[in-house]
């Protein structure tokens, strides 16, 4: 067990930054399920990766909660943007929990089925859809391990925190994990 802990612990990362300039295989874009950009990070990865990132979803026809679907990176320095549309927070009482886990989880079984050996997550659902941080840092970081148990790839998975408190939190969540 040891060594498990020691190996997925090398492949999780936690950084402070911005998603878009993060040079990794894939990021992961935090979208509304119409895929068409908006504010936060899906609108900041849009506006990085130019018009054709919005012309390619628009060929998408939007996105379920918990699902994820991939797209080209474009002027990013990652090579593809998996996008996926995570939960607005309503108590926790609408199935939020299982269907912020199923972002992760999709979303990291899309990397590996276009061979992403690094991939960057930013907190889903954290922003305007008022998950609480804490309750989704567990749910990420969990889901990120469970799957890293199960599968040798993708080799690295970063989580970028946008504030000095999501860091702090991500941090310590990832100790008591591991």
């Amino acid at each position: 067990m040891l060594i498990t802990v020691v190996m997925i612990k090398e492949k999780i990362e936690i950084i402070k930054g911005d998603i878009t300039r993060v040079q990794v295989d894939a990021i992961v874009n935090a979208a509304n399920s119409s895929l068409l950009g908006g504010g936060g990070v899906d609108g900041a990865i849009h506006r990085a990766a130019g018009k054709e990132l919005l012309h390619e979803c628009r060929l998408l026809h939007g996105c379920k909660t918990g699902e994820a679907k991939i797209t080209k990176g474009y002027n990013l320095p990652a090579k593809f943007v998996i996008h996926t549309v995570g939960p607005v927070w309503n108590g926790g009482t609408y199935n939020e929990p299982a269907l912020l886990r199923n972002c992760y989880y999709n979303s990291l079984g899309l990397a590996v089925k276009n061979n992403c050996g690094s991939i960057a997550f930013p907190a889903i659902s954290t922003g305007i859809y008022r998950y609480p941080f804490e309750q989704a840092t567990k749910i990420a970081i969990g889901t990120t391990t469970e799957f890293l148990q199960q599968n040798n790839f993708p080799e690295k998975v970063i989580f970028v925190c946008f504030s000095d408190e999501m860091f702090s939190i991500y941090q310590k969540t990832l100790e008591e994990i591991l």
